[in-house]
């Protein structure tokens, strides 16, 4: 019976393993260069037939405890089926109670997105016509910060950014990006054809890729939250945000789709700018128009449970949504997605899932049809 995670976003650490009572105590070992730590993706092999009781005995001491609530463990085989296994939240310690089919089996806090997933989507994405790939600059460590365009620049189009995983553990937002492009690739379908005769889509698929490969939670290899570094990014300790956002300011833009995932609420929702000390009426009603757009027509999509509101000039200028709305007078939105599953319609199985997040993805370009003509 063996415990490994030195692979591409893996994360635990071996306390004991008792293979006469099938017993294996595990810690979550923290981010690079900080005190987050909740993400966990680790291999059991020798197992096969065995009743394991796998514990995780520091995880009420996690980022998010609030987060193992209701929580199960996601598990997969093959590592292409993410499905859901029992697990158990109980005096701290998160345990997943699981007899393996086959003799090895990974566990994840989420469906992993890798890194080479990640290059595959880059490369096979450039090879539309309609797509050119750039390199921003570099992260922290030194690799390639990529941004697609997708559509033809022209006079009077609009711009829309869309960014994910500044969280690096947030995975499903890679996902939701996948789904996304690919429904905006779609040339069969009017709503992305409509979008790219009258916008520029400019995509930078995974912003924090070193924290992504080291099986970060919140951090970058420098040890930032890249969310709380949108009002003075430095080259030095947020390269990701500042290369991004000179580009940005390169481009303009008119509208900023940032994903995300949330620990602890079992929903998608919205939080926006409502707190910035440039907000206005205009944006309140753009805010309304696509939200409800969206609910009407994307169930898995609501707006009752989400973050309180911000109160008018009070909003944390430092997380992107509020920074660049209020640089660039544009609409901004952070998309969340759950952990765990969505609430409102349950799947017992895969919970919220990878597919579910590229779906969501796809969904989104029907709301920013909705809004995309009264852009400013």
């Amino acid at each position: 019976m063996k415990i490994t995670s030195n692979f591409d976003s893996g994360n635990i650490e071996v306390v004991s393993i008792d293979p006469k009572k099938n017993v294996i105590r595990l810690k979550i070992r923290k981010d690079t260069n900080s005190d987050f730590f909740q993400w966990f993706h680790f291999r059991l092999t020798g197992a096969v037939d065995q009743r394991c009781k796998i514990s995780i005995i520091n995880a009420g001491k996690s980022s998010y405890p609030g987060g193992w609530k209701n929580y199960q463990a996601c598990a997969s085989y093959d590592r292409e089926e993410w499905f859901r296994v029992p697990t158990t939240f109980r005096n701290g310690i998160l345990t997943i109670d699981f007899e393996p089919e086959h003799n090895s089996v990974y566990f994840a806090y989420f469906a992993p997105y890798s890194y080479e997933r990640h290059l595959d989507l880059i490369h096979e994405t450039q090879l539309f016509d309609n797509v050119s790939m750039e390199v921003v600059g570099k992260t922290f460590e030194g690799r390639d910060i990529e941004m697609l365009r997708v559509g033809k620049p022209g006079k009077n189009k609009k711009i829309i950014w869309v960014i994910a995983r500044q969280h690096p553990g947030e995975s499903m937002a890679e996902w939701f990006i996948e789904g996304m492009l690919s429904r905006l690739l779609d040339e069969d379908d009017p709503v992305s054809r409509t979008l790219l005769k009258e916008a520029v889509f400019y995509v930078v698929p995974n912003m924090n890729i070193d924290g992504s490969i080291a099986g970060n939670l919140r951090s970058s290899a420098s040890g930032a939250n890249l969310n709380r570094e949108w009002q003075r990014p430095t080259r030095k300790y947020s390269p990701e945000v500042f290369y991004v956002r000179n580009k940005m300011d390169e481009t303009g833009m008119n509208l900023i789709l940032d994903i995300h995932g949330d620990e602890e609420l079992p929903y998608n929702f919205i939080a926006a700018s409502e707190g910035i000390p440039s907000y206005d009426e205009y944006l309140a009603t753009m805010e309304r128009t696509f939200i409800d757009h969206w609910m009407n027509t994307w169930p898995d999509f609501q707006d009752t449970h989400k973050y309180p509101l911000d109160h008018f000039g009070e909003a944390n200028m430092t997380l992107c949504s509020n920074a660049l709305a209020h640089r660039f007078g544009c609409l901004a939105f952070t998309i969340e997605m759950p952990f765990k599953d969505n609430a409102d319609m349950p799947d017992r199985l895969y919970g919220w899932s990878d597919e579910r997040s590229r779906m969501l993805g796809g969904s989104v370009l029907t709301p920013v049809l909705s809004v995309l003509r009264d852009l400013r």
